[in-house]
């Protein structure tokens, strides 16, 4: 057995991070991305859209300082209502 198992991975910072976004609406996705992030450094790609095309979702690469920056984008994303899910 690991004697890592349940630990933390180590994640060395700054590092580039993918976020993976799902929601509805293509457009409102990216004005959530854009009110959040300065795009020009960032790389927007399209995802996946579902069986039923009702979700779609957009990947987006970034680079982050350390975990704090990490996980407070997550939850800027998190809590935009244009996206449903923070991957």
């Amino acid at each position: 057995m690991n004697g890592n198992s349940g630990c933390k991975p180590e994640i060395q910072y700054p590092c580039r991070w993918h976020y993976r976004l799902i929601g509805e609406n293509r457009a409102a996705i990216l004005e959530a991305i854009h009110s959040l992030v300065d795009v020009t450094t960032c790389v927007i790609d399209e995802g996946n859209v579902s069986s039923g095309g009702r979700y779609l979702s957009l990947n987006l690469e970034m680079t982050v300082v350390d975990e704090a920056e990490r996980l407070r984008f997550y939850q800027l994303f998190a809590e935009n209502s244009a996206i449903r899910v923070v991957l």
